[in-house]
């Protein structure tokens, strides 16, 4: 139960940071999603079924608060939790750069599973707009925060790691 308390606490903290400073810094609105960064960072470092159930519960406190359509964020951080833990099965977890392009392939991933569920839901949009206005800001933003927030997942795994 401590491990869980700890870990929806670190959510929190990150979403609180999301909401309020990170955008302080942001260009044209668009800044970094501290929990989909989170989200690979614990999928690289604990696996896929951690991953899934950290990206179910970034999503779901997403998707609560932001007041957005319920479940789109829940479900694309499940899937990126899933993939990039199944994909850093086969990589070695003390690598610098594998959390950088993790995060990169998943901010690009979660975009397009965002915009897909747009489309499903009948919005129009130009494509080009979309990917040079919006996805290439953001992935670079999660890019410079990926690095800060994987070193303190990975404190925060560690300290639970000993404790089993």
């Amino acid at each position: 139960m401590k491990k869980f308390g700890a870990w929806a606490l670190f959510t929190v903290v990150l979403y609180v940071l999301q909401s309020s400073l990170v955008p302080l810094i942001g260009w044209h609105e668009i800044s970094a999603d501290l929990l989909l960064v989170a989200v690979v960072c614990v999928s690289v470092l604990r696996g896929s079924q951690e991953g899934v159930l950290f990206g179910f519960l970034a999503g779901l406190l997403q998707d609560l608060a932001t007041g957005t359509f319920f479940g789109v964020n829940i479900f694309s951080k499940m899937v990126i939790g899933y993939g990039t833990g199944a994909f850093s099965r086969h990589f070695v977890k003390e690598q610098v750069f594998l959390p950088l392009l993790a995060v990169v392939g998943a901010s690009v991933a979660n975009y397009f599973i965002i915009l897909m569920f747009m489309m499903l839901l009948g919005y129009r949009f130009d494509w080009m707009e979309q990917v040079s206005g919006l996805l290439l800001p953001m992935t670079a933003y999660n890019a410079v925060f990926a690095f800060p927030v994987h070193l303190w997942t990975r404190k925060l795994a560690e300290r639970f790691l000993s404790k089993k």
